[in-house]
């Protein structure tokens, strides 16, 4: 038995480009051999089409679609994902798989476990399955499950689900699990995914071929990886990682160990998809960004050339007298390096100009955030300038730890459309910094090693206002993605001082993150989608 896996990246509302991206593979896969073939989870539609199910005729549509791709098959069959139409009480619709083949659909099955966690909102859409019954095809027993369906208890969050479908397809005799999935990528996933099919397919004695979308839509990456487990729990077979790809795959062939990636190298490739397909999918050809001589942004820029082309990202230093000779200097290397785009524009004269406006209003007041904030809205406003002239989005560069403590300035340097890094706390930049410089220097050694700072007024230095990163960013991830009480981050040993600070700045600045651009989640709780908090509120613990 050959499984064929269309590895596919589907664009959400792109119903007819999506059928053709089906039609192609499955076409290219029964060529290589496949015995049935595998699509990933609403490939029709695209993952996840939100309340575009809503619209008029976009339900309809995909089920045209799906008719068409049914008369386009011949004996192999092809396991496509789709939205059907829920008459009964409850949930207007059902997230489904269809067996097709030989010109027809030949049965319909529906997602039974539907996620309403993190950036999971299905339970709004779909009613799930009453009942899911296995299919006799070619001599096999075949349970078709859909993304969550396979999920088991040790691998998520927390007991969610009072039944396991794996368990009742099981019951029935199933000896080939399908699964489509949408699976986002998070840093670890990968490898918990893994274990997880591994484990299910040696505890139920089934084999398990599992497909996964390689792309982005809006917020989410997904990272393919479509795997084949046999009834052992060995893998036969994996597709690669962040990569449009077809595969034929032998439930008798050999096993093969588990290529896991760097955690670095996985978050690069994660945040380059998600740039690229974000861009494209979006109708961009090319970007533009500040360069401040710090590490965050030479990270997007890093990533941005990557994902679109040196000729298509153009740099921008904006210095003022704060600005020192090293950051710009360290900008011009960065961007020689890369090879893309550079400008050098000073908004030193903008910026007096500026305050000289409010020269009267301020009269007798000390200086204070409000002339540092000049500076990076003036640069925000230059980078907008630049976009509405040449055509270019703007990519904002700040991380996930100056986001969570406000440390960033509305309509400055969070202005854009796409924030890269918005989900990555600053450890976790270093350390990707030195990832990309493994083999040579791309991001100036200067850029990484001197000590971060907004450069808003005379040796500015981020720990003047902040708690050291490696302290910070610990804190930040117990709080924002273990959801863990003061009390128990206090137990952790950090000091209820600086605990208490970094809560109080988390909650004190949601308004902030609710203007954001919005982010590519890499991490199990970001914010945006995966953590949706009031504003106006005065819960205090």
């Amino acid at each position: 038995m050959k499984i064929g896996f269309a590895q596919i990246n589907p664009i959400v509302g792109d119903i007819t480009g999506n059928t053709a991206l089906i039609q192609e593979a499955y076409q290219q896969l029964i060529a290589d051999g496949a015995d049935i073939v595998l699509t990933p989870e609403l490939a029709i539609t695209g993952y996840p089409p939100l309340d575009l199910l809503f619209e008029s005729q976009f339900v309809s549509q995909n089920l045209e679609a799906l008719d068409a791709l049914a008369k386009s098959t011949g004996p192999i069959p092809l396991v496509v994902g789709f939205v059907d139409v829920h008459s009964g009480i409850g949930k207007p619709f059902r997230n489904a798989a269809a067996f097709l083949h030989s010109g027809a659909i030949q049965a319909r099955r529906f997602k039974t476990l539907l996620p309403n966690y993190d950036v999971f909102d299905e339970d709004r859409y779909f009613e799930p399955a009453d009942n899911n019954s296995v299919i006799a095809w070619n001599g096999l027993k075949i349970g078709i499950t859909l993304c969550e369906d396979i999920w088991t208890e040790p691998f998520l969050p927390r007991a969610f689900y009072p039944a396991s479908p794996l368990d009742a397809l099981c019951s029935q005799g199933a000896e080939l699990i399908l699964n489509l999935s949408a699976s986002p990528f998070t840093l670890g996933k990968p490898l918990r995914r893994n274990q997880m099919l591994s484990d299910a397919a040696k505890s139920k004695r089934v084999a398990i071929a599992y497909c996964n979308c390689a792309g982005a839509n809006d917020q989410l990456v997904f990272d393919g990886n479509s795997m084949l487990f046999d009834a052992e729990g060995r893998l036969l077979a994996q597709v690669p990682s962040f990569a449009i790809h077809s595969l034929v795959a032998d439930l008798r062939g050999p096993a093969h160990a588990y290529a896991p990636m760097h955690e670095s190298e996985s978050l690069f490739h994660a945040l380059v998809l998600g740039v690229r397909d974000y861009m494209s999918k979006c109708g961009f050809r090319s970007a533009v960004l500040g360069l401040s001589g710090g590490i965050d942004s030479a990270i997007v820029a890093c990533i941005a050339a990557e994902a679109l082309g040196a000729a298509n990202v153009l740099g921008v230093t904006m210095p003022t007298q704060y600005s020192s000779a090293g950051s710009v200097g360290d900008s011009e290397q960065l961007a020689r390096a890369l090879g893309i785009k550079f400008l050098n524009i000073p908004i030193q004269k903008s910026f007096e100009t500026f305050q000289d406006q409010f020269k009267a209003i301020f009269a007798g007041l000390a200086p204070n955030e409000a002339e540092e904030n000049m500076q990076p809205r003036l640069r925000g406003m230059t980078l907008m300038a630049l976009s509405n002239k040449l055509g270019h989005l703007v990519l904002s560069t700040g991380n996930k730890s100056e986001l969570a403590v406000g440390y960033c300035t509305l309509y400055g340097d969070m202005c854009g459309g796409l924030a890269v890094v918005s989900d990555v706390p600053k450890t976790q930049i270093y350390a990707l910094a030195k990832w990309i410089n493994s083999n040579r220097e791309i991001i100036p050694w200067a850029t990484i090693e001197k000590p971060p700072s907004a450069e808003l007024k005379p040796d500015q230095k981020d720990q003047d206002t902040l708690p050291p990163y490696d302290i910070l960013d610990p804190i930040l991830q117990l709080y924002v993605e273990e959801q863990c009480s003061a009390q128990e981050i206090i137990a952790n040993g950090y000091e209820e001082k600086t605990v208490r600070w970094v809560i109080k700045r988390v909650n004190l600045n949601e308004y902030k993150r609710a203007q954001a651009a919005p982010g590519l989640k890499v991490t199990s709780r970001a914010f945006g989608l995966g953590r949706r908090m009031p504003i106006a509120q005065r819960f205090s613990p």
